[in-house]
């Protein structure tokens, strides 16, 4: 590990922590319970009602100013709490959807709680801050980039810092995501007898598939490290009937925005292509960019103190490969943020499978869960209380731009 930045005392840092660590371990009954709950439930993409409206009751009851509907999602929120005045603005992310057919085989439910926990000890805890305390109510990270829809509304507008953590199956604070894209190719062609007139049709379906072998053949000539994965999404009504219309999903990755823009393009005309080959045409829908993630060190490297003060190694994350993507890049991108993991499964056991799934809900679960807690509340209280390390943090955003540029 890279050693921590130091500013304030030791000793301040220390004492802060083990006040937070007292009020989240005084909440942890109702905190053990709420993730639970929130894992017996779970709720896809900008369908989080029930979820959003427990995190917004909870931060309510524990004195927060809550507004719902930000950014013009009804899932979304930003509860506030200011210290005094002056200082910086502090925003605890919490995420809160989940997968379909697996729930919440991310642990979006331990996120959520975590920034709960965090936030409730902040506010009871923190005797010394200024500033402002935030937490985002984050929805649609699952495919629906509720974070770029937020960042687009203008919530996260004169944020200092945001931060938040993930379950995974490696505690490690300094790791990077993959910048990532959307598209959906529709092919059209024309329906006809497959048995007695063939000849009349045009198969959609032929378009998709050849698609799907150029593509393929496209991979022995990319760069290292990207990874597009696809699935047919529609693929015809009946076998006797030459499929009018298929449809293909894909997802291009890299860890820099502009090879994703240039695979992107590379797997348009290749659709195109294999269209025109069988006489079909084909539309595209292309989603929200994720951008790449840029890790904050100093922050990353005072919560990972926090995290070995309470007894839990962090390790250096893998040199290659073992990444996803997520929209919290695109927040990284435009103020400084940390996403760091906490293990909950060990190595070799993947998220969005039903093994992290119950693993959300486990003691190991919430073991993971008391340990981001205590780090996300110690380490936003450093930023609110230490003006040293917030200078650190802004100076590294500033020098460390990202390898591809903002999306």
């Amino acid at each position: 590990m890279t050693p921590p930045t130091t500013t304030d005392s030791d000793a301040a840092s220390a004492a802060r922590r083990e006040r937070l660590e007292r009020a989240i371990d005084a909440a942890w009954p109702e905190l053990e319970a709420f993730t639970l709950d929130l894992h017996a439930h779970p709720e896809l993409m900008f369908e989080e009602h029930r979820s959003a409206a427990a995190l917004v009751a909870a931060l309510e009851r524990a004195g927060f100013e809550v507004e719902t509907g930000s950014g013009g999602i009804d899932t979304a929120f930003v509860a506030r709490h200011r210290f005094g005045p002056g200082g910086p603005r502090v925003a605890l992310l919490a995420e809160y959807d989940a997968l379909p057919e697996l729930g919440h085989a991310c642990g979006h439910n331990l996120i959520a709680t975590a920034a709960l926990g965090a936030a409730r000890a902040l506010r009871e805890a923190l005797v010394d801050g200024a500033g402002e305390l935030l937490v985002i109510g984050c929805p649609a990270e699952e495919g629906g980039g509720g974070k770029i829809l937020l960042l687009q509304a203008g919530v996260f507008e004169g944020v200092d810092a945001a931060l938040m953590f993930h379950p995974g199956s490696r505690t490690m604070t300094i790791r990077g995501a993959l910048a990532a894209t959307r598209v959906t190719m529709r092919f059209f062609g024309k329906a006809a007898h497959a048995a007695s007139s063939p000849e009349l049709g045009i198969n959609a379906l032929d378009a998709c598939i050849l698609t799907f072998n150029a593509i393929n053949a496209l991979r022995q000539h990319v760069i290292d490290e990207t990874r597009i994965h696809g699935i047919i999404s529609h693929g015809g009504s009946a076998p006797n009937i030459v499929p009018e219309y298929a449809e293909a999903k894909f997802l291009i990755r890299h860890r820099r925005s502009e090879e994703v823009a240039a695979l992107k393009e590379r797997g348009l005309a290749a659709a195109r292509g294999a269209a025109a080959s069988v006489g079909a045409r084909v539309e595209f829908e292309e989603g929200l960019f994720y951008a790449e993630r840029k890790v904050n060190v100093p922050m990353a490297n005072r919560f990972a103190a926090h995290l070995e003060a309470q007894g839990e190694p962090v390790l250096e994350a893998p040199a290659v490969g073992r990444v996803g993507s997520s929209d919290f890049g695109n927040v990284s991108q435009v103020l400084p943020a940390i996403h760091p993991y906490v293990a909950i499964v060990p190595e070799g056991v993947s998220a969005h499978t039903p093994e992290f799934a119950a693993a959300s809900a486990s003691q190991a679960g919430l073991r993971g869960l008391r340990l981001a807690s205590v780090a996300l509340a110690a380490t936003a209280a450093d930023l609110l209380v230490d003006a040293d390390l917030l200078a650190a943090t802004r100076a590294d955003f500033g020098a460390s731009p990202a390898p591809g540029g903002t999306a």
